[in-house]
C-alpha cells in the first residue's frame, strides 16, 4: 500500500492530499530515510511524522485496505 494511502486510512492524517504534500515536503521519515508519498510500506516500517510542535513516532503493525474509526489505532503501535 502507498505510504500516503496507508497514512489517510490508519486516520494518522485526515486527508490523502495533506499526506502526499507532507511527503512531498519531506515530513515522513521511514526507517530513517525521508520517504516519497509512492513508498510501499511494509509490516514491522517505522514511520516518523514531523507536523506541528509534537512529532510522531509508529510502527506498522497491520496494512488493510479500509479500517472503521475504532479499529484505526490497531493498525500501528505507537513508539
Amino acid at each position: 500500500m502507498r505510504l500516503d494511502k496507508y497514512l489517510k486510512v490508519t486516520r494518522l492524517i485526515k486527508r490523502r492530499t495533506v499526506a502526499n504534500e507532507a511527503c512531498d515536503g519531506g515530513r515522513i521519515v521511514v526507517n530513517g530515510r525521508v520517504a516519497r508519498a509512492s513508498y510501499d510500506v511494509k509490516v514491522g516500517d517505522v514511520i516518523e511524522i514531523n507536523l506541528g510542535q509534537n512529532p510522531l513516532k509508529v510502527r506498522v503493525d497491520q496494512i488493510a485496505e479500509h479500517v472503521l474509526k475504532g479499529d484505526a489505532a490497531g493498525c500501528y503501535t505507537i513508539l
